[in-house]
């Protein structure tokens, strides 16, 4: 960090209290309203979840319980 802004340990404890405190929070309210009001934000959000995949382990999911099927090994083939 450069030195004008303090000491590390400084910035680190500042960093928390704002952090705890909703400093950024509002840092991220005010800038928002402030780039909605100039019409710089388009609100307007389109999701289609037939691009969202399941797990690879999803689709052979067993219905009716969470019990494990017990392992008869590779002779009971």
């Amino acid at each position: 960090m450069p030195e004008r802004y303090g000491s590390w340990t400084s910035l680190h404890t500042r960093f928390r209290r704002w952090a705890a405190d909703g400093t950024f929070d509002r840092i991220l309210q005010a800038a928002l309203a402030k780039a909605d009001a100039a019409g710089d934000i388009e609100w307007l959000v389109s999701v289609d979840s037939t691009i969202v995949r399941a797990h690879q382990h999803a689709a052979g999911a067993r219905k009716g319980g969470s019990g494990a099927r017990p392992w008869a090994g590779p002779e009971a083939d």
